[in-house]
């Protein structure tokens, strides 16, 4: 039996029906209130907690589970640093807490811990990003990611809980509609081409089905205490630009912003935001993704667990069918 938290979300739809396929028994921690259908459908079995910081119910949940996915976490680029503290490190310190308790009466031979690339912080600018990258995380959302991954690591070397932490690029994929999706796919396809610095920045997506593709070599070949980075090619945003234009027969013309106009107007939406009370377009923390450069190497996954990332070309495609199947984006051709 393997016990997944974040089962309702984006990596979520995309990772249950692939363990189902493979055979695996699952049970899905939710929230009473959680839409909890497509699960349901799948057959997973339902462990309700009232949040990922309830230690007693997820305890309960994670009876008889020989192996945990915690996948649960907060992520935007605008919110008060005690949310991501409160679901992402006190969360993970909650789910942490029950699996010790759990394996003094059933042995757990895996806990895999999602975690992000992003809590590198600020990308080196004369190496890729590895494994071994000091992390110097810039803003709340990494902040609390990081400070979670050595949760789980001390966890592993004090309590000898068999860990694995995973890092994953920028999602991107069907059932996606923030972040990487919202700023390559949906943005131009709506007509709002714009491109900053020349487009000549680096970025990190990597194919959400490529990231189920980690969990499972991972849960298959993963070697515990080490951390993976998950990610496909990372590519200039003019190459991503390229990509989805052609796909989507849209032209390539974008209209350039420098760094500084791009910044002045996302600090002005996100002061404003504290008085609307609602995410900025543009907020100031996105502001490390799209002006730094994040070359990254996921060699150590492919050489330990075989991983092998989809090129962006046949992801972005499947991403787009997904939209127009959806009815969410119009197709011009």
């Amino acid at each position: 039996m393997i016990l997944i938290t974040g089962a309702t979300g984006f990596l979520g739809r995309h990772l249950v029906p692939r363990l189902v396929q493979l055979g695996h028994s699952l049970r899905a921690v939710v929230r009473p209130s959680s839409d909890t259908q497509f699960l349901q459908a799948q057959g997973v079995e339902l462990a309700y907690a009232d949040d990922i910081t309830d230690v007693a119910a997820i305890r309960q949940a994670c009876a008889g589970c020989e192996q945990i996915i915690h996948a649960a976490g907060l992520f935007r680029f605008w919110g008060e640093r005690d949310e991501f503290w409160r679901t992402n490190v006190e969360g993970t310190t909650a789910v942490l807490q029950a699996c010790k308790a759990a394996a003094k009466q059933h042995p757990i031979q895996r806990f895999i811990h999602i975690s992000s690339i992003a809590v590198v912080g600020k990308p080196p600018t004369n190496r890729p990003i590895d494994e071994t990258t000091p992390c110097n995380p810039l803003e709340p959302y990494q902040q609390s990611k990081l400070e979670a991954e050595k949760r789980v690591l001390a966890t592993h070397k004090n309590d000898g809980l068999p860990t694995i932490i995973l890092r994953p690029g920028a999602f991107y994929g069907p059932w996606g509609r923030y972040a990487f999706n919202r700023l390559f796919f949906e943005e131009p396809l709506k007509g709002w081409r714009i491109k900053v610095d020349n487009g000549r920045h680096i970025t990190f997506p990597v194919f959400v089905p490529d990231v189920v593709q980690g969990v499972e070599l991972a849960l298959r070949n993963g070697r515990s205490g080490e951390t993976y980075n998950i990610c496909g090619e990372s590519l200039e945003h003019n190459r991503v630009n390229a990509i989805v234009n052609e796909l989507a027969g849209i032209g390539n013309w974008r209209l350039n912003f420098p760094t500084w106009m791009v910044l002045l107007l996302a600090r002005t939406w996100t002061a404003l935001s504290k008085y609307t009370e609602r995410e900025p377009f543009y907020p100031i923390n996105m502001a490390p993704y799209v002006f730094q450069d994040w070359h990254v190497s996921y060699q150590k996954a492919a050489n330990a667990l075989g991983f092998q990332p989809t090129p962006f070309a046949e992801g972005a495609r499947q991403t787009l069918e997904w939209y127009w199947q959806q009815g969410l984006l119009k197709k011009r051709r």
